[in-house]
């Protein structure tokens, strides 16, 4: 049975991290009687033991639920919860795309914060219904009247009908459901026309094979009939249907307007791609829906066990983790330093961190993590162009006409008494200034291009210490631009160590390479001969230290006597030790290696 379109709403709950997002879809959840009150527990929707940890949302989820307002008829809610970091911003726009409005959660002590400002121009850019809601009312130090004032002169958005609110003590839940009916429009679409559904994220059943998240934007979609995904051409039946009420619950079928599952017998989470477009092979639709984009990984890195013996056990990991997440790439490498290990592509930071806590404790591996790099667009002399995500595969200088980088623009919301430290640390980071915003209640919108691979390192912590922790940061992919690099070798005993090359601007790399020789001569232990620690820039040596040897008292057994026989050992020892620094390997301690990625 379907239900009228106009008895349907699709919304979505955006915010800046921590201003209560999942306890708000809590909240909502148990006003609609979704789930009995003995399975609520806090953050329903956050499955993963790290997402309750941290209090973040890295999954998409969708749920329906059905509302009855006081005497008016029988509404059909679907909920589409979004994650949270800017890591996931094309994914957050895809789940918008699937929504006809969202709420926009401000905290009503922080007030509005970067991605509170990002998420507000995503919506706006998908035409959604935005309803601006002020959580946290009941904390002592909440100053509504300040977030009302900053919804209007920063987010250019009416807050006289914002909705107040506690997720925490369900204060003014019932207000914003009926809000969500009265300003957020129904869905439209014909269930009549050519099926057209998007996919706004899936998940791997090791049963059922891959669970493809959709909404219907016209026609049906029903098990028997045959499917075809417009972005690879390939061409499914399906086995099954049905919506989230939150458990996966079979439907006879979905309906334009609808939001729901799909089970076709897919194997490979790879061919489900996030803002792909779903359509019948028989009667396909006549154009797929825009702004479909392969997600690319921004942020590569090595990951490596600590005991060579793991190493197939991180291989079959990365495999099951990539079954739920295809914005996670990898492929084997060696390292002369490391052994066997991946080289690994992540959307950000936080999902380089995520999968490297989660292949830590759902598999119970020890990992090394090389230093993050990202991705330099390389133009050699012979006209060709390359993308290098691993220093140590970077074309010798001779063979280079130029290398670019990527950058971001960044978006940095802070109290206006910390601009002076904020401007030093942009400037330090190569940022290129685009604007200074001040904004009411004296806080200021400062607008950065940034290097990303200024970005991956210590840029956000030493962002929040600058400013206490009151700076919010979020950032958008710009382009690639040339940049004056360098690749920065480490040499020990005249062999590079391709673990510990890295792509660095030539005006720092002296810097760079004098502190990297330093804390490497502290952490390798002394050998029998001594070890040279070098820096290069292709051929030229830029700093140098050395580990002096240990030496045994050869003399120590010549009492007295002609001078020429002490000389005679001390040269055999000499000859020895030179002979010994030609055949003799220098271990790198782990130690030493974690140590310069924090350099």
């Amino acid at each position: 049975m379907t239900t009228e379109l106009n008895q349907i709403r699709n919304f979505s709950i955006i915010a800046h991290i921590d201003h209560g997002k999942s306890t708000l879809a809590d909240r909502i959840l148990e006003e609609t009687g979704a789930l009995p009150p003995r399975q609520m527990e806090a953050q329903v929707l956050d499955q993963m033991e790290l997402e309750r940890e941290r209090g973040i949302t890295i999954k998409a989820k969708a749920v329906r639920l059905r509302y009855k307002p006081q005497g008016g008829q029988d509404y059909i809610l679907n909920l589409i919860d979004t994650p949270g970091h800017v890591d996931f911003s094309y994914e957050v726009s895809r789940s918008l795309s699937a929504c006809e409005g969202a709420l926009l959660v401000i905290d009503a002590v922080q007030g509005v914060e970067a991605q509170t400002l990002a998420n507000a121009h995503l919506a706006m850019e998908h035409e959604l219904a935005i309803v601006p809601v002020i959580n946290k009312i009941d904390l002592t130090n909440a100053d509504i009247g300040r977030v009302k004032r900053q919804i209007e002169e920063i987010l250019a958005i009416d807050a006289s009908e914002a909705i107040l609110c506690s997720a925490k003590q369900g204060i003014g839940t019932q207000e914003l459901l009926e809000a969500v009916i009265k300003r957020i429009p129904p869905p439209k679409g014909s269930p009549h026309a050519p099926l057209k559904a998007l996919i706004f994220d899936s998940s791997f059943d090791p049963y059922q094979g891959v669970i493809v998240y959709v909404r219907l934007y016209d026609g049906q979609v029903f098990p028997g009939m045959r499917i075809l995904l417009m972005s690879t051409g390939a061409a499914f039946e399906v086995a099954q249907v049905g919506v989230f009420a939150p458990q996966m619950r079979p439907a006879e079928l979905l309906s334009a307007g609808d939001v729901g599952y799909i089970i076709a017998g897919i194997k490979d989470v790879r061919q489900t791609r996030v803002g792909d477009t779903v359509t019948a092979e028989e009667r396909p639709t006549a154009k797929p829906f825009p702004g479909f984009k392969d997600v690319r990984p921004m942020v590569f890195a090595g990951l490596y066990p600590t005991e060579s013996e793991q190493y197939l056990e991180l291989k079959e990991a990365l495999e099951k983790l990539r079954l739920n997440d295809s914005s996670f790439t990898f492929e084997p490498e060696t390292s002369l330093a490391l052994g066997f290990g991946f080289r690994c592509g992540f959307l950000g930071l936080l999902h380089m961190e995520i999968i490297q806590e989660r292949l830590e404790r759902e598999f119970g591996l020890t990992l090394i993590t090389t230093a993050p790099t990202v991705v330099y667009r390389v133009t050699k002399s012979d006209g060709t162009v390359v993308d290098v995500q691993n220093p140590s595969h970077l074309p010798s200088p001779q063979q280079l006409v130029r290398i670019e980088e990527p950058y971001i623009k960044a978006s940095i919301m802070a109290p206006g008494e910390y601009v002076g430290q904020i401007f030093g640390l942009c400037q330090e980071k190569r940022g290129v200034q685009r604007g200074v915003e001040y904004l009411e209640g004296g806080r200021v919108l400062i607008t950065y291009d940034l290097p990303l691979n200024e970005i991956v390192m210590d840029f956000y912590d030493r962002l929040k210490s600058a400013t206490r922790g009151y700076a919010s940061l979020d950032y958008d992919f710009l382009d690639y631009r040339e940049g004056r690099l360098a690749k920065l070798d480490i040499l020990v005993n005249n062999e590079p160590v391709d673990a510990l090359s890295s792509i660095v601007p030539k005006e720092q790399s002296y810097l760079r390479g004098r502190i990297l020789v330093e804390r490497m001569r502290e952490l390798i232990p002394r050998q029998l001969f001594e070890v040279v620690i070098q820096a290069a820039i292709g051929g030229k040596i830029i700093a140098r230290e050395s580990v002096r040897p240990l030496r045994k008292n050869v003399t120590a057994k010549c009492y007295g006597g002609d001078i020429t026989r002490k000389r005679k050992l001390l040269e055999r020892q000499k000859e020895g030790k030179r002979r010994m620094k030609q055949v003799g390997r220098v271990e790198i301690p782990q130690e030493a290696f974690m140590a310069v990625l924090k350099v």
